[in-house]
């Protein structure tokens, strides 16, 4: 029956101003409703994230409410610390890892590679993309260790 996400919603403080950023990051604006919620495509005509205006963004962060990763290559993956960084966008540390590079973070049998970052709100955001655990490694690292153990001899 479900065939994927269509949409996701977080609160903003300024909408234009968050238009903008999302926009820099490469999403397709969509369409504005009421000057209070604007939507932004993911993937066009795919999946759209909505900007919801409003004076609640001062809640607390919490993942399952104030969170969105957006799904990337490992290629793009690789250099988007430089590339957030040549936006003016700032990677931040998560899981204990410093924003230098994107981490890996591992589950039986699966892996994903990561890096986060913010919103002008506070918003969490991150880039992931699905990798490849031939090894069925469990621990976290950075991208680079994960590339250098799993290397094949």
């Amino acid at each position: 029956m479900i065939e994927g996400l269509y949409e996701a919603h977080l609160p903003v403080s300024n909408l234009k101003r968050s238009i903008e950023f999302y926009k820099g990051l490469g999403l397709e604006f969509s369409h504005n409703h009421e000057d209070r919620l604007a939507f932004l495509w993911i993937e066009k005509n795919k999946s759209w994230l909505g900007l919801w205006e409003t004076d609640k963004v001062e809640l607390e962060y919490h993942p399952s409410i104030r969170h969105i990763a957006f799904q990337v290559s490992l290629e793009g993956l690789r250099h988007s610390v430089s590339w957030l960084n040549e936006r003016g966008y700032k990677p931040r540390e998560a899981f204990g890892f410093k924003p230098v590079e994107p981490f890996v973070m591992a589950h039986s049998g699966m892996a994903h590679a990561k890096i986060h970052f913010n919103d002008p709100d506070g918003n969490s955001l991150e880039f992931i993309c699905k990798i490849d655990n031939p090894k069925n490694i469990t621990n976290r690292m950075y991208l680079s260790e994960w590339e250098q153990l799993n290397q094949d001899n």
